[in-house]
């Protein structure tokens, strides 16, 4: 098997948390022109650790879609965390990175662990590259996931704290998001957050 896998047919698709590709579907993100499968690491793969150098600009890690140029761009700049994300080996996929800001997005409205009200401010949810477009969320919306195994409690859950995405919003924040209530953020580098990986798969 591959690092990178072969484009998988949409037909092919599993149901939203359904096992896939070496973790499970989580939604469908448009990147350059293409239709990519999101696929969200077991909670066996959760790292805790630091951005990257406080007060460092990064070039190419300010993608919302392109999760792996970014964990690329941070560990070439010395990100200890990215590099641990990039060294990983789940089911024999070797190109996990840590989600950009819209790919982490799909983790949170298809897998919210919680049934806390969303934050609902700003513009938490706002996501023009997912398919389908992601409205900004209300308090209601959206609610608790389906899926078992995500909800709080659950082997795969996601933890009701933050979490980092890839993109970088200047030398000294980075995006991120609290899964608890949906808060899209921006974190001071040097703080220890959790990264729940993923893989993009090219859709046919």
């Amino acid at each position: 098997m591959t690092a990178t896998a072969k484009a998988a047919p949409q037909a092919q698709l599993p149901a939203i948390g359904e096992a896939f590709e070496g973790g499970f579907f989580t939604g469908i993100l448009l990147q350059d022109g293409k239709r990519y499968a999101i696929v969200t690491a077991p909670a066996s793969a959760e790292l805790v650790g630091a951005w990257g150098e406080y007060g460092a600009k990064i070039e190419d890690a300010d993608s919302f879609t392109d999760s792996r140029a970014n964990t690329e761009a941070m560990a070439a700049s010395g990100s200890d965390l990215a590099q641990k994300v990039l060294a990983l080996d789940i089911g024999g996929f070797t190109d996990w990175a840590i989600p950009a800001r819209d790919a982490q997005e799909l983790q949170y409205r298809h897998l919210k662990p919680t049934t806390e009200a969303n934050w609902a401010y700003g513009r938490d949810g706002d996501n023009p590259n997912s398919e389908p477009v992601g409205l900004m969320y209300s308090k209601e919306s959206p609610t608790q996931t389906s899926v078992e195994a995500f909800k709080e409690g659950g082997n795969e859950a996601f933890r009701d704290t933050w979490y980092w995405s890839s993109s970088q919003r200047s030398a000294y924040l980075a995006f991120s998001m609290y899964f608890d209530v949906g808060y899209q953020l921006r974190n001071v580098k040097y703080d220890e957050l959790r990264v729940r990986p993923v893989r993009s798969v090219v859709i046919d």
